[in-house]
């Protein structure tokens, strides 16, 4: 079954296989966990490992308008899919 009106989808469906990704999860000891949860995290998924080394590169880095003692209060971690990468 399709989508009725594709142009209201906040993204693109998915067609192809994503299997590199980035796990994003907030450390221990984080005062946002209790807010979010402690078991909180997100995985953004891409094609190619230079996709996703690119990004997390691009989500890791000390932002431009930052203080100069402020760091990212987040941890990443590369995962992959295995079955969709490898066939496992």
């Amino acid at each position: 079954m399709g989508i009725s009106q594709p142009q209201n989808l906040r993204a693109p469906p998915v067609e192809h296989h994503r299997p590199f990704g980035v796990r994003v999860s907030l450390p221990l000891g984080d005062p946002f966990r209790k807010l979010l949860g402690l078991e909180w995290h997100r995985v953004h998924w891409y094609a190619t490992p230079a996709e996703r080394d690119a990004a997390l590169a691009e989500m890791s880095r000390r932002h431009l308008y930052s203080r100069s003692g402020d760091r990212p209060a987040l941890v990443f971690e590369k995962v992959e899919n295995l079955v969709e990468s490898r066939g496992l």
